[in-house]
């Protein structure tokens, strides 16, 4: 992600990689439709590509690249326990299509407050809740490339207090039409691997219970209510890993509407052997 030496085999491979990746993106993003935009903060999944890069696109189609001119991206930690938030030690984040420049400005303010870990440069290429919506982002806002910069933000484990704390904290960021927040989140990691067997045998097959338990979560999500969402994690204990960004984002006190787009499983769970992993896109307009 920090700024390297390129050789010139890097660079073919690049051009190469950076070509396929554009086509791919451009196919997901021409299925989408753009129905709730200008949108001022989305949710996507950040697994791989093949897996939820058709999911995503539903939420990237509602980005407006002309007013755009800051792109927050919030990413739980998966990697390194973090109590609080941190930001990266890196100016520039390399990407096959093009380099992402990270809001130097936007980060001395958030570091005058206290609030923010420094993560190390390891954590930060390790970590690919970020990573994976750095080329969505530079395909969503290729238009104008060269007039907008990302405020990268890792987010730890946060207590519903500190949500709240956060939340209070960017809800200036976003109440500013030319900022964009990106947050980072993967649903219901479902199976023995990943030690979470919820069946709600009323839904039907495993999958359906999945669906069922994810949707309801992205209900709650739409109705913007933190308290509401933070009982739903309690009682359900719903495997999504990015619940603390989600829940720093609805606690800023901002009125808005959230629309869930869309939904996608990486495979159907059937029996007690299966596992997968949900996603989910959503934007959110501010009013």
């Amino acid at each position: 992600m920090s700024a390297s030496l390129i050789f010139p085999n890097d660079i073919f491979l690049s051009l190469q990689l950076g070509s396929q990746l554009n086509a791919q993106l451009e196919g997901w993003l021409s299925q989408a439709q753009s129905t709730a935009g200008p949108a001022r903060a989305i949710i996507a999944p950040h697994a791989g590509y093949t897996y939820c890069g058709a999911c995503a696109a539903h939420a990237y189609k509602q980005v407006d690249p002309s007013i755009t001119r800051r792109v927050f991206i919030l990413g739980p930690s998966h990697h390194v326990p973090l109590s609080r938030c941190a930001l990266s030690p890196a100016e520039v984040y390399r990407t096959p299509l093009y380099d992402l420049r990270i809001d130097q400005k936007v980060y001395a303010d958030l570091w005058k407050t206290g609030l923010f870990e420094r993560m190390s440069l390891q954590t930060d290429e390790d970590e690919h809740s970020i990573e994976m919506h750095l080329p969505y982002t530079a395909k969503a806002m290729e238009s104008h490339k060269d007039e907008f910069s990302i405020v990268p933000v890792l987010v730890g484990a946060l207590s519903e207090s500190k949500e709240q704390e956060y939340g209070k904290l960017l809800s200036k960021y976003l109440a500013d039409p030319s900022n964009l927040f990106i947050i980072s989140s993967d649903f219901c990691h479902w199976g023995q691997r990943f030690r979470y067997t919820y069946y709600d045998e009323s839904q039907g097959e495993i999958y359906r219970s999945i669906e069922h338990l994810d949707k309801m979560g992205m209900g709650i999500i739409e109705q913007l209510d933190p308290i509401s969402f933070s009982n739903y994690l309690k009682k359900y204990h719903n495997t999504i890993c990015g619940r603390h960004p989600i829940g720093v984002l609805l606690n800023n006190g901002i009125d808005m509407n959230f629309s869930s787009l869309n939904y996608a499983q990486s495979s159907q769970c059937r029996n007690w052997s299966d596992s997968s992993v949900s996603y989910a896109a959503g934007a959110l307009v501010v009013h």
